[in-house]
């Protein structure tokens, strides 16, 4: 199939039409409408439904009944829409119910603005919603992955019956690149547990509600138990120029892509830098960390935020290596010479320090 130029957030709609997803449950906002916009357009296409729902609060109820009738379903928000949606997260994850969540990130808190953010970090991965659960968390660097991971988050949504986000900040959300978009699947059958309203479906129990106190702590520890396979075998991460690095510097979304500038242009100037660009942040890449922590001498961690990343950093690193952190906020995007200005002053005060005190 040959490249098309297209936004990001087009692209994950073609991309989850062509994985077999057949319905759409959203409200508009910038900067994610365009992927409602789209959905409105190629979903009726495929033969599927676009539902132009009141609230967020309604879209993700939605998704419960798309979801529970096995239908390979999504929707998309912002930060704000996003926040409306938590209930309903909790629910499906409680329910054993796969469906894909795109959060194109904005600015925050409150409104904030509509400029690219990653502020949004915490409510994804660590699960805004109430009770002991996961959202597998998906970050796109670039328009090619906001197709390709979309098509993984249908997968895995429905390999551990789980809510995937795909998380992105604005930026690539809006940006136009090339994209090869994967051949069409076939839209997969119900699957056995799925209410379809035929009578013979009619004995399947969709509830995350557990009243027996032992019954709810089974059902919770399975849960937990999807989570720490996805951990063993599922952990997705980009390493560039780490084999001989001495700074790692560590950054998703967009803050990836400008950090390969920052190591490039580090070692012209002879430092040996490199970089981990996680791509899954649930599962978070720790071991990943871990193993480079043994050699490299520092970390740094790159966010548009005032630093949620950073603290799954150095719990990875384990205390062995000192952990840095450099942030924006309010839709301002660092520069590659701005970041690598940081870690030389930054790392070379400590080896000044470290010199000083023995």
């Amino acid at each position: 199939m040959k490249a098309q130029l297209t936004k990001g957030n087009e692209a994950i709609v073609k991309a989850a039409v062509l994985a077999g997803a057949r319905a759409y449950y959203g409200y508009p906002i910038t900067p994610a409408s365009e992927i409602a916009e789209a959905a409105a357009l190629y979903f009726p296409q495929a033969g599927g439904v676009f539902l132009q729902a009141e609230s967020e609060v309604a879209s993700v109820n939605m998704l419960f009944g798309g979801a529970a009738a096995g239908v390979r379903c999504m929707s998309a928000s912002s930060g704000p829409g996003i926040s409306l949606m938590q209930e309903g997260l909790s629910y499906l994850a409680g329910a054993d119910l796969p469906c894909v969540v795109v959060n194109i990130m904005r600015g925050g808190p409150g409104l904030g603005n509509i400029a690219p953010e990653q502020g949004d970090y915490n409510q994804a991965v660590k699960s805004g919603g109430h009770g002991n659960y996961h959202t597998f968390v998906l970050a796109p660097a670039s328009v090619q992955e906001m197709a390709d991971l979309t098509t993984l988050a249908f997968d895995l949504a429905d390999l551990y019956r789980n809510p995937v986000i795909v998380l992105a900040d604005g930026c690539v959300g809006q940006m136009m690149e090339p994209v090869v978009f994967a051949d069409p699947r076939p839209v997969p059958p119900p699957p056995d547990w799925a209410v379809t309203g035929s009578a013979e479906t009619r004995h399947n129990m969709l509830t995350s509600l557990y009243l027996e106190a032992d019954i709810a702590e089974a059902h919770i520890e399975r849960m937990q138990e999807k989570y720490r396979d996805a951990e063993r075998t599922q952990t997705r991460a980009e390493l560039w120029r780490t084999d001989d690095a001495e700074i790692v510097l560590v950054g998703y979304g967009i803050v990836g892509r400008i950090l390969k500038a920052v190591v490039e242009l580090g070692r012209a100037r002879g430092l040996k830098l490199g970089l981990l660009r996680p791509i899954t942040l649930f599962p978070f890449p720790s071991r990943m960390l871990r193993e480079l922590s043994a050699a490299a001498k520092g970390f740094l961690a790159v966010e548009l935020s005032t630093g949620q990343m950073v603290d799954d950093v150095r719990l990875a690193v384990e205390g062995r290596r000192p952990v840095e952190f450099y942030g924006r906020t309010g839709g301002n995007i660092p520069t590659a010479e701005d970041i690598l200005e940081f870690v030389a002053s930054r790392f070379a005060l400590r080896e000044e320090e470290e010199l000083v005190h023995g």
